[in-house]
């Protein structure tokens, strides 16, 4: 059953009510009987991370090692090694002191 919130114009209490979403919305504040207004209020779900079902589950293995859930490591791409860039661009030195 849905919680709804409410405000009264007379005594400024801020309360909820569990209502069915077929009633009618209060028009009497339970502490003064004034008149009500009922609030849009925040929803508390949420869904934050890169992959709430799987870090919000138990997980199947007991090592904080594995890198996936089955273990098997596929669909990561290869590792390159660090120096792959250095020597995929060859340094030319003497091309610099040439123009100069």
């Amino acid at each position: 059953m849905p919680i709804y919130e409410y405000e009264c114009k007379e005594c400024g209490k801020v309360f909820e009510a569990f209502q069915k979403i077929t009633d009618k919305p209060l028009a009497r504040c339970k502490f003064c009987q004034g008149k009500v207004e009922q609030l849009i209020s925040h929803s508390n779900f949420q869904l934050k991370g890169s992959g709430w079902y799987l870090t919000d589950y138990a997980k199947r293995s007991a090592s904080p090692t594995s890198e996936s859930p089955g273990g098997d490591g596929a669909g990561k791409a290869p590792e390159k090694p660090a120096d792959a860039k250095a020597e995929a661009a060859p340094k030319s030195p003497e091309k610099a002191v040439a123009s100069a």
